[in-house]
């Protein structure tokens, strides 16, 4: 049986979205047990030219349920609102996102997976794509980037924590 694009997508979105949401509770309990400014955290980047933690945890749920409200218009464009700026704004937007991966079907996904789709940036900036395409193409990696990057910042900020948190709630055959 083949793979749906739901089964491909919307389980392992999910696994990430929960991990990302333990991150953010460790990196708010790291500030607590060091006498840290939360400001620390929520603002640190891996290079200067990189968006801050609080941006790259807003992109994945930018890059799930942020993907799925544009292919049902057609039509994606980055979200240049500023991100929550606050462990609890952040967890918030992570819930949201959750909230919203769990009402879609498989069905919902098919019957929109050729449809036309179109990622731009203003008028300059133009990408064609299938549904199917830019969700595959260019959502998921999209997230799993910011996903990473937010987990990688927080062990470059010096959190104890490994790839297990990252990974989240597997599912594994009981």
């Amino acid at each position: 049986m083949p793979l749906s694009l739901h089964e491909a997508l919307i389980p392992s979105w999910l696994q990430v979205l929960g991990s990302v949401k333990l991150l953010v509770d460790k990196a708010e309990a790291h500030c607590k047990e060091n006498g840290a400014g939360a400001a620390d955290l929520l603002h640190a980047r891996l290079a200067e030219d990189m968006a801050p933690l609080t941006y790259q945890v807003k992109s994945c749920a930018a890059h799930s349920a942020g993907a799925l409200e544009g292919v049902r218009k057609g039509a994606f464009s980055p979200d240049m609102s500023s991100p929550p700026d606050s462990f609890d704004g952040l967890r918030e937007s992570l819930a949201a996102a959750e909230q919203a991966l769990e009402k879609v079907t498989p069905q919902d996904l098919e019957a929109i997976a050729n449809n036309p789709m179109v990622f731009s940036i203003g008028e300059k900036y133009r990408l064609d794509f299938t549904v199917r395409d830019f969700l595959l193409s260019f959502s998921n990696p999209n997230f799993y980037f910011h996903a990473t990057t937010a987990y990688a910042i927080l062990r470059m900020k010096g959190l104890e924590i490994g790839k297990r948190d990252y990974l989240g709630g597997l599912r594994i055959q009981t």
